[in-house]
């Protein structure tokens, strides 16, 4: 279990502290999330956490099992997107191979940002703990995890489902 993880959850009832944390997401305000990410035992170059620890503070509802592919999968179905036509792609699908491409980074930090967004609107839970070390190791064997979840044969289970 990730540390990071077990203290964020201790702290997900702290308003003012999971304000501060979504402030390192917003380049020009990532001077505000610094002393909380202190807090939390962050070291503020090590951005991969930082950005988890933004990432559990914009949307906390966490999932036990399955990796991001899972999530947006699950953002897909809940949106109840069908292509009409087989040779194209749903929108999330779109969304989800622009985030297959992304390069390590800030790129890559803001296509997993906007499926965070989209999973919090539809409700749907993020596995932290799985994205934590998927972006610290973020390489092609991720890549592949990701979209052979997400382009499972059958439907992938929504993550929430397993709690």
């Amino acid at each position: 279990m990730s540390r990071l993880l077990e203290k964020l959850r201790k702290y997900k009832d702290d308003r003012g502290m999971m304000a501060n944390l979504r402030c390192v997401l917003v380049g020009n305000k990532r001077h505000r999330a610094w002393p909380a990410l202190n807090r939390l035992g962050v070291e503020i170059k090590d951005d991969d956490s930082a950005y988890i620890a933004g990432l559990f503070a914009t949307h906390p509802e966490e999932a036990s099992i399955g990796n991001f592919g899972t999530t947006c999968k699950a953002i897909e179905q809940r949106r109840h997107e069908k292509s009409s036509d087989d040779n194209k792609l749903t929108p999330t699908e779109r969304r989800f191979q622009h985030l297959l491409t992304a390069e390590k980074g800030p790129e890559l930090h803001g296509r997993v940002l906007r499926m965070v967004l989209m999973a919090k609107s539809q409700e749907v839970c993020v596995n932290y703990e799985r994205l934590e070390t998927d972006l610290k190791f973020w390489n092609d064997r991720t890549k592949t995890d990701w979209a052979s979840t997400f382009w499972a044969q059958g439907a992938a289970p929504m993550p929430e489902e397993e709690l």
